[in-house]
């Protein structure tokens, strides 16, 4: 188990002798269940299933009695048909989390937590990986797989609603039980585009997708190969894309839940193609007299068109997650780092400061005396700072009485809480004595001149939040 879920994994093989038996033994410790599937090769790759899985199971001891299921295809239905077998068998055993791995061996599996993270967060229904993260991942990609890559990743953005994901063609991911049951998965597409077609079936059900950073260096090893004939590829999975493009629109916004969105698409896109036909006809009879009408057709057409892509992509804002495990780590190592620099505020001649709520609390620059501001009392404070000692020190059941406390406050060094606005106010005949307030001191002020008994600690409050009285005019702005 894997944070408290039972994880499963699906291996699709064809023709992977050689490959699919390191698969097997590479198996990460926290999965209960792996289903292994043989899609009709005609290589030895069954009997390396076979052989593998009795040795992994012999040493088995989990939720399940068996770690490894081998499924043989009697024949060849594609990798989306494999992947779909497993699927099937994983919602039929109620295992919480189901990830894909290659039988190629180009998918890492020391990183498959990456991929259960985000589900076992609740962050997301589908984790996915993707090469495009970060620059330094997708330059190691062949240059004909980069190209093809981004094409159908643009197309399957319109395609599947998930406009803020990349890399659709990456196979590595993760599913978890709840999206598994509401995603129409039993009618996925089984050959190679299986994960493009999937995407739209997770967005007609609202599922959340992470896209996660993938690495390529282990993909990209030496031995790699690929079983995909890109002249059969991408005539199938472009029509494919079109068909679940059109499959999404019926199911999501008109079946579901009505939206103008679908009518918008279909306004735009026959538009633009009833433009373009009727404008290369004109041009074919070659009296052009309607060749402008349909080029505005068209214009609008694409107009139309562009505004729904833009109505779709809002809509599915919220649906695509991208995570970073590593940047994520970094980034928390500067907080802590940052964090362990900070220290309480200290006076720059090395005394004592307190915040004006007094929820802060106090310390010297030695780090050697810690109150909280709140307890001390101000003849405490001020007995201290007179004394030339930290106002932690003190014996907070002082009370000496504030206006012996206040004889020799012109020699205090920190008086930080003492709101300038009630010396003033306690000491009229010194106020009067200052030309401008602002200029105003504590050295200015004779303490003895007044009557002292009412001044406290200041709160916090600013003496502008309160009205003004004829003696407060002249100090308000203090």
């Amino acid at each position: 188990m894997y944070r408290d879920m039972t994880v499963a994994v699906v291996v699709p093989a064809y023709n992977e002798e050689g490959f699919v038996g390191d698969v097997i033994d590479d198996f990460p410790g926290f999965v209960d269940r792996a289903y292994v599937i043989d899609d009709g090769s005609t290589d030895g790759t069954w009997d390396e299933i076979l052989t593998h899985t009795e040795r992994k199971n012999a040493e088995h001891d989990g939720h399940y009695d068996d770690l490894v299921v081998p499924i043989q295809h009697e024949e060849n239905r594609g990798v989306g048909g494999a992947i779909k077998t497993g699927y099937e068998h994983a919602l039929e055993e109620g295992v919480d989390a189901t990830a894909v791995l290659g039988g190629d061996d180009q998918m890492d599996p020391h990183e498959l937590e990456k991929y259960l993270d985000p589900i076992a967060d609740g962050v997301a229904g589908y984790a996915k990986g993707n090469r495009f993260v970060r620059s330094e991942d997708w330059i190691h990609m062949p240059k004909f797989r980069l190209l093809g890559n981004v094409v159908l990743s643009l197309l399957t953005k319109i395609s599947s609603g998930y406009w803020g994901s990349m890399d659709s063609q990456n196979g590595y991911t993760a599913i978890s039980h709840d999206a598994l049951e509401r995603t129409e998965f039993e009618g996925m597409y089984e050959y190679y585009g299986y994960c493009n077609d999937l995407l739209a079936r997770l967005n007609a059900a609202d599922v959340v997708v992470a896209d996660v950073r993938r690495k390529t260096e282990y993909a990209y090893q030496e031995g790699w190969k690929s079983h995909i004939d890109y002249k059969e590829y991408i005539p199938r999975v472009s029509a494919m894309l079109f068909r679940t493009f059109l499959w999404r629109l019926y199911r999501k916004y008109l079946v579901r839940d009505y939206d103008p969105l679908a009518p918008l698409y279909g306004v735009g896109m026959a538009s633009m193609a009833g433009g373009v036909v009727g404008f290369v006809n004109s041009l074919v009879r070659r009296d052009g007299e309607d060749a402008g009408s349909w080029a505005v057709a068209t214009v609008l057409g694409a107009l139309a068109f562009v505004y729904a892509t833009l109505r779709d992509a809002d809509d599915n804002e919220e649906n695509v997650v991208v995570v970073d495990p590593e940047a994520d780590a970094e980034s928390d190592e500067v907080t802590q780092s940052r964090s362990a620099t900070q220290s309480v505020p200290a006076a720059a001649d090395g005394g004592t400061v307190a915040s004006g709520d007094g929820s802060d609390t106090i310390a010297d620059t030695g780090g050697e005396s810690v109150a909280d501001a709140d307890a001390l009392p101000f003849d405490a404070v001020t007995d201290a700072a007179t004394d030339g000692r930290d106002a932690a020190d003190l014996d907070l059941d002082d009370d000496a009485a504030l206006a012996a406390a206040l004889e020799d406050a012109s020699d205090a060094d920190h008086l930080a809480d003492v709101s300038l606005q009630e010396v003033l106010d306690a000491v009229p005949d010194a106020a009067d004595a200052i030309p401008d307030a602002e200029d105003a001191t504590v050295e200015n002020l004779n303490p003895t001149d007044g009557d002292l008994g009412s001044l406290d600690v200041y709160d916090g409050t600013d003496a502008r939040d309160e009205e003004p009285s004829r003696d407060d005019e002249g100090a308000d702005d203090v």
